[in-house]
Parts: structure tokens; sequence; C-alpha cells
């Protein structure tokens, strides 16, 4: 079976493990921030925060923007829960905007009249869609205009890159961002998140957040008596600030996603030559086309999604993704709207109020891309595709 995405691991990445299980701390050691300090200089950024899970970062990243029942939080339809839930966590609103047809990503104007609409919006997600950047510079321009914090969703966007060529995560655009380690992003950990900043507040809070709220830097005690005793330092106190979660990542990890880093520009540079031919071989389909087609090349080309005219094929996704099946191709739908879940449409939410990604998602198909997938694999693709799209 060809699978729709799939992790790179060499012998590298296995040795690099070996050696932190053999001879270095498993948790809390030095590996953490040798990632924190790699990834910092690889976006060009002050601050980065490694934790538990992209969905962890989000939810520390709600929250010190201040995200509470009184400040909601603006995001698109379009991604997974972990977005929209951020708010949720933190006891604030969920409110969701729609997209660009063209980008799968929030747009504008949109996001401006929503702006309109609600008060109360303390933060905006936007999200880089399968590694496709947001305009940024237009959507940090609409939330100063209204005062609300910016918080990039770019799980699937390490390694991309902004119109004027700054690194996606390097905040030039946002007080924060969010990426993710999971198997199938650009590079994996296993599991495991991060969060990087420009400010040195929010990197402070965060910290702490991360490790059950407990006070780390030079913070200054609430009772300083208590961590001297006769002008001595005690070396086991500490004091618990706030509420805190256990979001902290391994060192294990960690020596996993170092390694990774270290081939992540091969990782895309091979995801870039893939979705050419992908975009060449889908240019005169007359049933199917590409799901982005602007400023695909500043993308870190996490997914590759055709829009596919299921009606006008005379066949249902279901069919079509059981004979690919059948064809040893196997394909996956990024995402079904998080209005249309369960949960949210008990809140209230209809997916249909946010047309531009309701027809999206009656159309999408995530199809294989991944830095093994050979050619022979992708012109078989090609050619099933072509053939059932026929």
């Amino acid at each position: 079976m060809i699978p729709y995405g799939q992790h790179h691991i060499d012998e590298s990445d296995i040795q690099e493990v070996v050696n932190v299980l053999r001879h270095g701390d498993l948790t809390q050691g030095p590996k953490i921030k040798e990632f924190e300090k790699a990834i910092a200089e690889y976006v060009n950024v002050k601050y980065a925060v490694a934790v538990s899970s992209g969905t962890a970062a989000l939810h520390l990243a709600a929250i010190a923007a201040g995200i509470d029942p009184e400040h909601h939080l603006i995001t698109s339809p379009i991604s997974f829960v972990a977005s929209a839930n951020a708010a949720l966590y933190c006891g604030g609103k969920v409110i969701f905007s729609d997209i660009n047809p063209d980008s799968i990503n929030l747009c504008p104007n949109t996001l401006s009249n929503t702006l309109l609409k609600h008060n109360n919006v303390r933060a905006i997600i936007p999200v880089h869609f399968a590694g496709l950047p947001c305009d940024m510079q237009l959507i940090k321009s609409i939330a100063d205009k209204h005062g609300v914090s910016v918080i990039e969703d770019a799980a699937h966007a390490l390694g991309a890159k902004y119109e004027n060529g700054d690194m996606v995560g390097s905040c030039v655009y946002s007080d924060a961002t969010v990426f993710s380690f999971h198997p199938v992003k650009a590079i994996a950990a296993g599991e495991g998140g991060m969060v990087t900043t420009n400010d040195e507040s929010l990197y402070r809070k965060i910290l702490r957040l991360r490790s059950h709220g407990i006070n780390k830097l030079d913070d200054p005690m609430e009772f300083p008596d208590q961590a001297n005793e006769d002008g001595i330092p005690t070396p086991w106190y500490y004091e618990m600030q706030e509420l805190g979660f256990n979001y902290r990542i391994t060192d294990i990890e960690c020596a996993l996603a170092l390694s990774q880093l270290k081939k992540l520009d091969k990782f895309l540079d091979r995801r870039r030559e893939l979705v050419k031919k992908y975009n060449a071989a889908f240019s005169d389909l007359k049933n199917c086309r590409p799901a982005q087609t602007t400023s695909i090349e500043k993308s870190g080309h996490h997914l590759y999604v055709l829009r596919i005219d299921y009606k006008s094929l005379g066949v249902s996704r279901a069919e079509l993704m059981r004979e690919l099946k059948l064809n040893e191709i196997i394909c996956q739908v990024h995402y079904i709207p998080i209005p249309a879940q369960p949960y949210y449409r008990k809140l209230g939410f209809n997916p249909e109020d946010y047309p531009n990604a309701y027809c999206y998602y009656q159309e999408a198909l995530s199809i294989p891309l991944y830095y093994d997938l050979t050619d022979e694999q992708q012109i078989y693709i090609i050619d099933v595709f072509k053939k059932l799209l026929a």
C-alpha cells in the first residue's frame, strides 16, 4: 500500500535516540534546550518552547494570549479540531471565519467582517493549511486594527516562507507560532510541538505553564524568605505560581527531532519536486484540479489536495477511495469542517454557514505526498488517477 503520508527514519535518527537511552537524561535534560535553540535559529526567532504536542502548544499559546470565558478566538473551519479546541480548553468561545477557495486559508476580507460582528475577540489563529502560509501581513494589519493577538497554527508549515522571504515561525506578523512534530509532519519527534515567539513575557508564561505553573528562569519568588535559609539558597524550593500542566516533551523525542531537523531542507526539496510533477499531471484534467493555486512556491507542502467534481464524474468519493485502495493507493480527506463535528453542532454551529469551507470539503481528497515516495510510485499514482477520473 502507498499511504497518503509517511515519516522517514534512517540510521542516524535511530542512533541519536539510542545515544540518549544509553547515556542521557530521558526527560527534562539538555536535548530539550538544544532542540528549542535549533528551531529558534532555523526560523530566526528569539524564543522557542518545546512541548508534548502541537495541541498542547496551541492550548498554552491561547492561555498566554488571554483567552478565557470573556475573551474569544477566531480560527478557520478547515483545520484539525485542535485549532478550535484551544479556545474551549480556556473556557472561551470559538468563532469560525470562512476560507479563501484558492488558498484554503482564512480569507482576510471575511475575517474583517467577522471581527466587526463579534465583541470580545482576543486572538486569531490563522491556519497555514497544507503548509501554505496565510496572507499574514494583511491578517496582522487587520488584527492590529481591532487590537487582537495573532497565533499562527503552523503545524503544517515548518520550512515554509512568507511572501517577503521570512520563515514561518519568525513571528514577524504574530505574537506566537505553533508547530507540530507528529510523524506525518515535516519532521517527526513521535509526538511533540513547539511555540515560538519574540515576546519575552509570553515566553516566560508558556515556559511556566508547560510544567505545572512552576516558576522558571529567574522569575521572582512570591515567598522569597522560603527560598533562603540564613542567606543560603534552599535548593529544593520551588513555587507553583499559577495553574499549569504537564506538557513536557522528552529528551528521547527531542533527540529524534534534532536528527530529523538536519534533513528538513532535503525533505522539503523532495516534496516540492513531487508537487511540481503532480501539478503538471493534473493541470488538464476535466473533473479535478489542485486545491491550492496561489503562492505555492512558499509552501511547506505538508499535503497535496485535489478538488474533484464527484457529481460530474458520476462516482462518489467513497467509491473512488475504494477503487484507489484496490489499486494499493491510500488517500485521506483534510478536513471535515470543524463546525460539522457533532460536538460543535451541539454548540450551535452549522457547516453550511461557511460556504467556501463546506464546498471545499465536498470535493477534497489528499493524495500521497512524502519524502520516500519514489518517482515510479508517483507515476503509478498519476496513471491510476487519470484512468479512474477519465
